[in-house]
């Protein structure tokens, strides 16, 4: 399938996020000094959203902003980035979803999220998601809206034939009905351990972990393991992409860089271990940028990685 003809619709989350840089996390009731602080957009839906339309594909959001100042830059960050938003309202009775983010010296992040509009979706979004799937190779969830609506625009989306993409996080309880709506799931070794409940921190967990999500009815289970790598399974073939080697610098969003390169690589026909190892490229080289959106790598960059590390 041609580039230009991939069109991938996302509904989920869009956030400005509120970064602080320190050497450590600091313990409840402890105060540490930081070394900076930046604010970037975010929010799981739209980093994938970006990182889509960075894989040279048609990338259509469907969301909600609020009323406060950050509503208006959001937009115009996801338009920057080549992302159509006529698929995104405006809530003026609350804020725009806020993530504050800490990133600490070893470049791990901790999260806090309040929701505001992205708590809001509902039937303009379910409506505006059903408008755009035609055409569409895949439908991009997360959890950052209701589960309800998600699991709506779920059904639809199955029942045109648009293939399902599933990032469970942030973590919260996954009703059964979705794991069979899900072609593909994607979960880190913390939203893992949320949906088997052992955990996972290795590849022998991770394939224990893929088998028992692939018994409840999901397609292809990917296992995002971080520095470890990805584990991938479905019904027919597993393996593990091993890590490429990169410095990294901060992980926020490497997990959606790693979501839109996915869809993209599977949309076009690409072999499941070689659209892993695409995506694995693109988290990786999230990784070694700063921000959430801005850290979305382009298609070029990230096949480059790939010849030069996978010959």
């Amino acid at each position: 399938m041609a580039q230009q003809q991939t069109k991938i619709v996302v509904l989920g989350g869009i956030n400005m996020d509120l970064v602080t840089y320190s050497p450590r996390f600091p313990q409840p009731g402890e105060t540490v000094v930081g070394s900076s602080f930046i604010t970037y957009a975010g929010g799981k839906g739209a980093n994938q959203a970006v990182a889509v339309a960075r894989m040279g594909a048609d990338s259509k959001m469907v969301g909600r902003v609020g009323g406060d100042m950050f509503g208006p830059q959001l937009l115009e960050g996801m338009t920057a980035a080549g992302v159509d938003v006529s698929g995104v309202g405006t809530n003026q009775e609350v804020s725009s979803g806020i993530a504050v983010i800490g990133v600490d010296d070893t470049a791990q992040n901790c999260i806090t999220q309040v929701l505001g509009a992205n708590d809001t979706c509902g039937p303009a979004e379910a409506q505006a998601v059903k408008n755009a799937l035609s055409g569409a190779s895949f439908l991009l969830l997360q959890l950052e809206v209701s589960i309800q609506l998600s699991l709506e625009v779920a059904r639809a989306a199955k029942a045109q034939g648009v293939e399902v993409m599933l990032d469970p996080g942030p973590v919260r309880p996954v009703p059964d009905e979705s794991f069979a709506l899900c072609d593909v799931i994607t979960p880190n070794e913390t939203e893992a351990q949320a949906l088997v409940g052992f955990p996972v921190t290795d590849e022998e967990s991770a394939a224990q972990a893929a088998s028992q999500l692939l018994e409840r009815g999901v397609g292809l289970v990917v296992v995002k393991l971080g520095a470890q790598g990805a584990y991938y399974a479905n019904s027919e073939e597993r393996g593990m992409v091993r890590p490429f080697d990169i410095e990294a610098v901060d992980s926020v969003a490497a997990g959606d860089a790693f979501n839109g390169a996915l869809a993209v690589s599977l949309a076009e026909g690409a072999a499941l271990e070689r659209a892993v190892t695409f995506a694995s490229a693109a988290g990786a080289l999230a990784v070694t940028q700063s921000g959430a959106q801005d850290s979305m790598p382009r298609r070029a960059q990230v096949e480059a990685l790939v010849r030069d590390q996978r010959p």
